[in-house]
C-alpha cells in the first residue's frame, strides 16, 4: 500500500482544483454559478459546452443576452417582463379585463397562460412578504394593484401566490387590503402542493386549482 502522504501528495487540495483553469474560463464558471439552481459541477459543464460550441453559435448567443437587456422593459399596467408597455396581454382587448390574477412572479403568468383556462388579465408582485429576508409590503408591486383596483373596479381578484408559508402571508395580506375595495377575492384552491411554485406545476394540477379557487 502507498503511504497515506503519498496519496494525499498526488491529489490537489480543493483551493487549487482550478489553478489550471485559464483566467477567461474561470470568469465565465464564476459567472453561470450566480445563477439561481446553478451549482459548480453545472456552471463548469456550461462553460466547457460553450467553449466547444462553434464561434458564430455563442457570438449569437451573446448578441440574444445583450439584446434581451436592451429590449425588455416592465408593463406598467401588470408588471410583468414585455418587449412592449403596456404588454401584449393588457392591450389584448379579447381578455377578461373585469378579472385579475395576482401572481408572484413572470414565470408565473407563463405557466398559467399556457393552460389556457383563464382569460383574464394578471399582475405580477414580483415577490412576495418575507421578514426573514428583509422584504416588506413596500417592495413589492402591491401599490401599483390597489391602483389598478381603484381607477378599473375588477370584479374578481384571485389571489395565485405559491402555497408556502411566505406566499399564504402575502395573500392573507392582499385579501385584508383588497376586500374593502369591492371586487370578489378568491384563493387557488389546494390543488397545488403545498410549498410549491406554479412553474412546477402540471396543467391539470394548474387547471383543477383554477377551477376550485374559493372566496376568501
Amino acid at each position: 500500500e502507498f503511504p497515506r502522504d503519498v496519496i494525499l501528495n498526488n491529489f490537489p487540495s480543493p483551493e487549487n482544483t482550478n489553478s489550471s483553469t485559464a483566467p477567461a474560463v474561470s470568469r465565465l464558471i464564476d459567472q453561470f454559478n450566480k445563477l439561481p439552481g446553478i451549482g459548480p459541477k453545472t456552471a463548469q459543464r456550461i462553460a466547457y459546452y460553450l467553449i466547444r460550441m462553434p464561434a458564430q453559435e455563442a457570438l449569437d448567443l451573446a448578441e440574444i443576452i445583450g439584446s434581451v437587456k436592451n429590449r425588455i422593459v416592465f408593463c406598467t399596467t401588470c408588471q410583468n417582463i414585455a418587449e412592449s408597455d403596456p404588454c401584449s396581454l393588457c392591450a389584448n382587448p379579447a381578455r377578461d379585463h373585469s378579472r385579475i390574477c395576482v401572481v408572484q412572479e413572470p414565470l408565473d403568468v407563463l405557466s398559467l397562460n399556457k393552460i389556457g383556462i383563464f382569460n383574464g388579465l394578471y399582475h405580477v408582485l414580483n415577490g412576495v412578504i418575507d421578514p426573514m429576508s428583509n422584504i416588506g409590503p413596500e417592495d413589492l408591486k402591491i401599490s401599483e394593484l390597489l391602483e389598478r383596483i381603484h381607477h378599473n373596479s375588477p370584479q374578481e381578484i384571485i389571489i395565485a401566490t405559491n402555497t408556502t408559508v411566505e406566499g399564504e402571508a402575502t395573500a392573507m395580506y392582499l385579501s385584508k387590503l383588497i376586500q374593502p375595495l369591492g371586487p370578489r377575492v378568491t384563493r387557488l384552491a389546494r390543488g397545488l402542493p403545498a410549498g410549491g411554485d406554479l412553474e412546477y406545476a402540471d396543467d391539470l394540477t394548474l387547471t383543477r386549482a383554477f377551477e376550485g379557487r374559493q372566496d376568501f
